[in-house]
């Protein structure tokens, strides 16, 4: 007997779906699956077999062929166990309703027919929701990441046993809602605030900015200067996304399994910190199958990368695409998937091997080509692509002793949150959304600058050598200042502010 279900599979964030074929023939015993299946998919003989089994079904002894159509379509991952299962049960006559066809099915099974979660459920169900798909079974304990889509019936099922139950009219199963009242509280983070950071107001400014116009930064400083500290912070002063950003941040932490029941939903701003050691694939993405890396999962928050220098120069290098284009590529032999990476980029290094080149109380004992190979590990053109590049001075013994000054976490925030007020309003309509990503053309419409600033900026092109990507880097950075100030042009100071922060320029190692 020959029957057919409805699934589907990821393919980065879009989805293919999938028609489950069975196919049930007398003959001598053999289970075969086929359609491009992964070793994943093919070990589900067994899953399916022992799972039919345990839930106190018949198993045909018969010849079984499953087809995954389409065919050139490279199925994995296990959420196609239980549409092959209840597939093998409807053509055998244990499972007979006539609405089987009009379900989505999800779920990888246990030896013991338990329906186990599966990854990446959220961006399947958002893009079958697309395409006017309304009734999906999914694993129970997916069930609270599945009712984030608005529109779908979902029915969430613990075991085999009941699905096959609910679909033959033998028990009840009401499409799963949940209350708003009970969805996850936004984390926090501690008792960290700005307002315990002593002195360093030149650092706090700068956090100020990058946060006010999504600039990427980084801080250049000896150890204990208050870097990591700082980078720490920068997430309390960052407005709340939107539910669109949440959603977006949610399916691609749906999609590497990091989603559970207790935390079904990404509502905070995150903060990836990932260790020097990270590999290529870890930090961009990668495997057989294209996964996204740090760069994706740190989408709509912050990345930061501490101790710059220690990472591979290589690995270093992979961050310009995402930098630039907001997106990363990973392209492999068999397929390809492209990830969102919106991140803030955050760094953080020392200016010498031993740390203490722009020390005022300690010695360094680098000499120049040790400091010289050292900072030429980051490259010109990784450095170019940096917004904000500030140098981090240790406090002096008496700011030590002195009590925390400053404005705390909110009222930065506040003053934050204006400036991304005055950006919505100002690129309403387009894919920009802060002022770090304007393009050339919004730069010439929105960054205008008077006589005298353009001659400063014209004498720190002459002496300091400034890119083409700089000299629009500072622009920008201008017209945040002035958003900050709540000023519609931008004003002699606004420039002047913003060339002190491209240290790297300057040549200060050179």
């Amino acid at each position: 007997m020959y029957i057919k279900l409805c699934s589907a599979v990821l393919d980065g964030l879009n989805i293919h779906h999938i028609e489950v074929e069975v196919d049930i023939q007398n003959g001598l015993p053999n289970f075969v699956i086929v359609g491009l299946p992964d070793m994943m998919v093919r070990e589900a003989r067994d899953r399916v077999m022992a799972a039919v089994k345990n839930s106190d079904f018949a198993f045909p002894v018969k010849k079984i062929t499953i087809n995954l159509a389409p065919a050139f379509i490279r199925k994995d991952g296990s959420g196609i166990d239980l549409p092959m299962a209840l597939g093998i049960l409807a053509s055998t006559a244990q499972v007979q309703s006539e609405e089987i066809r009009s379900y989505f099915f999800f779920g990888e099974l246990s030896l013991n027919g338990e329906v186990r979660p599966v990854r990446g459920l959220l961006p399947m169900l958002i893009q079958l929701l697309k395409n006017n798909v309304t009734r999906v079974v999914v694993p129970y304990a997916n069930r609270y990441e599945a009712c984030l889509i608005k529109g779908l019936l979902v029915y969430p099922v613990k075991n085999l046993k009941q699905l096959v139950a609910f679909l033959n009219g033998e028990e009840k199963l009401l499409p799963f809602e949940n209350d708003i009242a009970i969805l996850p509280q936004k984390e926090t983070f501690g008792e960290t605030d700005f307002s315990d950071v002593k002195g360093q107001e030149t650092a706090k400014r700068a956090m100020e900015i990058s946060a006010a116009g999504y600039h990427n930064i980084i801080l250049v400083g000896s150890p204990g200067s208050g870097k990591t500290m700082l980078a720490k912070r920068l997430p309390t002063i960052m407005p709340e996304m939107n539910f669109d950003e949440v959603l977006e941040t949610t399916q691609l932490y749906s999609v590497c399994g990091l989603l559970s029941e207790n935390k079904y939903l990404i509502s905070e701003r995150v903060f990836r910190s990932p260790h020097s050691s990270i590999s290529d694939a870890g930090l961009i993405g990668g495997s057989s199958n294209p996964k996204p890396g740090e760069v994706s999962l740190a989408h709509n928050g912050i990345l930061f990368l501490d101790e710059l220098p220690e990472f591979k120069r290589s690995t270093l290098e992979l961050l310009r695409q995402p930098l630039g284009e907001r997106e990363v590529t990973i392209s492999r032999a068999a397929c390809s998937a492209t990830y969102p990476a919106n991140f803030l980029l955050v760094a953080a290094c020392n200016p010498c091997p031993c740390g203490y080149y722009f020390d005022s109380f300690r010695h360094c004992s680098c000499s120049p080509l040790q400091i010289k190979h050292y900072m030429g590990k980051l490259s010109g053109p990784l450095l170019d692509r940096i917004d904000l590049q500030l140098e981090v001075n240790r406090l002096s013994p008496e700011e030590l002793v002195s009590a925390p000054q400053g404005d705390s976490s909110i009222q930065i925030k506040e003053k934050v949150w204006r400036a991304w007020g005055i950006q919505r309003s100002r690129f309403q309509g387009r894919k920009i959304r802060y002022n770090s990503g304007m393009q050339r053309r919004e730069i010439e419409k929105y960054c205008r600058i008077d006589a005298e600033s353009g001659k400063l900026l014209s004498s720190c092109v002459e002496t300091m050598g400034l890119s083409a990507r700089a000299y629009d880097k500072i622009l920008k950075i201008s017209r945040t200042i002035a958003d900050l100030a709540d000023s519609d042009r931008i004003q002699l100071e606004h420039v002047a502010e913003a060339v002190q922060y491209r240290i790297f320029d300057r040549k200060v190692w050179f």
